[in-house]
């Protein structure tokens, strides 16, 4: 197999035990699988008017997380609806 310069440098980071598991990975895989879950079964579509600056923001974060910010923003929605959702204090 043919690899890339950047993927020739990954592989060699992760064997050199450069990478390590993510904290809490039980509870983030929960949550990733939980959004892949909620992507599969939407069947309304919404359309929302908002901010220039919201939305680059929203897509901003969705991509840090490694999700479409569509996904994010249906997953804030869902989990405040829920009461699952909670302010961030200081």
């Amino acid at each position: 197999m043919k690899l890339t310069q950047e993927e020739k440098s990954l592989l060699e980071s992760v064997e050199q035990g450069e990478w390590m598991r993510v904290p809490h990975y039980q509870q983030e895989a929960s949550r990733y699988r939980e959004a892949a879950q909620a992507t599969l079964r939407k069947d309304k579509r919404v359309n929302i008017r908002m901010t220039e600056r919201d939305l680059f923001r929203f897509q901003k974060t969705a991509a840090q997380e490694g999700l479409p910010y569509q996904t994010l923003l249906s997953s804030i929605l869902h989990k405040y609806i829920n009461g699952r959702l909670v302010e961030k204090l200081g």
